[in-house]
């Protein structure tokens, strides 16, 4: 079911609404959008669509042009766009007023029909999405996440994201810094190495693909990509990127 009902007026903010709608969709999934050029079907009986729309909605933005205050439809009791907002203030949903383009001052009550004069009171998002799209988009996401903290949350069961980093690391006595890709000073750091490398160490280190094993400083130090140690660790250290795997060399 869609979240958030998009409410504009065609000729003074559909452009926008368009892309509003397509961002939306794109970060919090398909069909998290009501808007009537897409959410209704040819043949079906949009009145009966758009308060429905309304009224199953968590939040309704109200994309305001700067031509949206001056409109004589606004003041016309079947006017559409006035009629959704009207609706959602009756049934106590949040309503965003988008102030959309440079030129679009805030509204006043005094310019307002009194069943729209309240909405003057709510705050406002100004809109750039002609010079500032991105921060305009993202700032309206936040927003609309604070008004339904559900589209926040990752999926249930979302599957780890590849590339991501597990760790599991016993205490340390001294220092240890891992990364996939490090850079800056970080003293000695051995990363993706095949075959024996010298360190500075006395006793012997032993490399795998991005293995350390050194028996004289650490108990056991294993995993993929990149590790540095120093200092006198007497427990075991690991880390892993990507998916997990299954201790399955633990006791060998």
């Amino acid at each position: 079911m869609h979240e958030v009902f998009v409410n504009y007026r065609t000729g003074d903010g559909d452009k926008s609404a368009v892309v509003i709608e397509q961002e939306l969709n794109n970060r919090f999934g398909e069909g998290t959008v009501f808007r009537a050029g897409t959410s209704i079907k040819s043949g079906e009986r949009y009145p009966e669509k758009l308060i429905n729309g309304v009224k199953r909605s968590s939040v309704l933005l109200a994309v305001i042009g700067p031509n949206w205050i001056h409109h004589p439809a606004l003041h016309d009791e079947d006017d559409w766009v006035r009629r959704e907002i009207v609706q959602a203030l009756a049934d106590g949903i949040p309503v965003i007023p988008l102030l959309d383009g440079r030129r679009t001052e805030r509204l006043k009550r005094g310019d307002l029909p009194k069943e729209l004069a309240v909405l003057a009171e709510h705050q406002s998002l100004p809109m750039d999405l002609h010079q500032d799209v991105r921060s305009s988009l993202e700032r309206l996401a936040d927003r609309i996440v604070e008004c339904v903290p559900s589209l926040g949350a990752p999926p249930p069961g979302a599957a780890e994201t590849p590339g991501s980093v597990n760790n599991s690391m016993a205490d340390v006595y001294g220092t240890a810094v891992q990364a996939r890709d490090i850079t800056g000073d970080v003293g000695t750091v051995i990363k993706g190495n095949h075959g024996p490398v010298h360190t500075g160490n006395e006793g012997p280190v032993h490399m795998g693909k991005g293995d350390l094993n050194d028996y004289r400083n650490s108990s056991r130090t294993f995993g993929d990509g990149a590790i540095y140690v120093e200092g006198d660790n007497r427990r075991e250290i690991r880390h892993r990127f990507g998916d997990s795997r299954k201790d399955g060399d633990d006791n060998r």
